[in-house]
Parts: C-alpha cells; sequence; structure tokens
C-alpha cells in the first residue's frame, strides 16, 4: 500500500536564507501551542542545526519530548527532518517519516516554502487515518509559519 504524501506549499516575504532560518531556528515561536506532543505546553522547539542533530520541544521546566532528528542541513534552500512519532503521536526511536522542507526563491524577494510529509505508509494500518489527521495539521502549522515570516507583497 502506498500512500501519497501530504504537501502544503506557502510564499513567504522572507528570502530562502531568511525564511530557512525562521523555520529552523524560530519553531517555538509560531508553532501552534496545543500542537505539540508533551506534557505541558512548549517554551521552545529545538532543530539542531546538522544533520544528525534532534527536533524535540522543551517546556518551561526543561523537559525535552523528542519528535525526531534532523536527516539532511541544507541552509539555504532543503531542510529533512525524520519524524519519529508514530500513529499514536508518541516518540518511537524506532520509528521514521520524512519531512522534507524547500525554500524556493519567488523572484520578488520572497519564497516558496514547500513542505512534504512522506512515507505515510509506514503508520502501518493506521496510515489513512494519520495521513487524514496530519492533512488537516500541516496547512494550520505551515499557516502559521507564513504569518511569522511575513507574507510577500503584492508586487
Amino acid at each position: 500500500m502506498t500512500i501519497a504524501p501530504v504537501v502544503v506549499s506557502v510564499r513567504v516575504g522572507a528570502p530562502p536564507d531568511r525564511a530557512f532560518a525562521l523555520f529552523s531556528r524560530d519553531m517555538g515561536r509560531w508553532w501552534p501551542h496545543g500542537m505539540t506532543i508533551g506534557a505541558k505546553p512548549h517554551a521552545e522547539i529545538v532543530v539542531e542545526p546538522r544533520s544528525g542533530g534532534r527536533w524535540f520541544e522543551r517546556d518551561e521546566e526543561g523537559t525535552e519530548t523528542s519528535w525526531g532528528k534532523v536527516l539532511a542541513w541544507e541552509p539555504p534552500g532543503r531542510l529533512l527532518l525524520g519524524w519519529q512519532l508514530n500513529s499514536s503521536f508518541a516518540y518511537d526511536p524506532d520509528f521514521l517519516t520524512e519531512v522534507e522542507l524547500t525554500f524556493v526563491p519567488d523572484g520578488a524577494g520572497g519564497s516558496t516554502v514547500t513542505l512534504e510529509h512522506r512515507n505515510l505508509e509506514r503508520f502501518g494500518a493506521d496510515a489513512e487515518k494519520v495521513a487524514a489527521s496530519i492533512s488537516q495539521g500541516w496547512p494550520r502549522i505551515i499557516g502559521r509559519f507564513e504569518e511569522f515570516a511575513g507574507v510577500p507583497s503584492a508586487a
């Protein structure tokens, strides 16, 4: 069984290098509260800036909850994250799907940012249910990033 990836694109008013930095460095500032897996609300969401780095949330008390890992760190054009949340949205170090972000100049000083969450068939019997859930969640999350990074002005 193959499940189509979830793909969401937005245009932002920041060039690729700035959009990449805002996405990866400031994730905790724009990620919607209540859409994380930690026991308490996140204070930070950390994407360690290197291939092999960790991707996790940290609450006000310093408790860390893992989400996955950085598979490829290629600023300013590409970030590949390993999503290690299983079908119950719990961290599982033996589970992996991929979330790829690309940051492409839009020709007007901004960027097109595209998120693709793929390998969804790895969720097994829950794949269709999880795909439906994340196809609703990713547009909201990326919409928050779009607001944070700035919508490009009309030419």
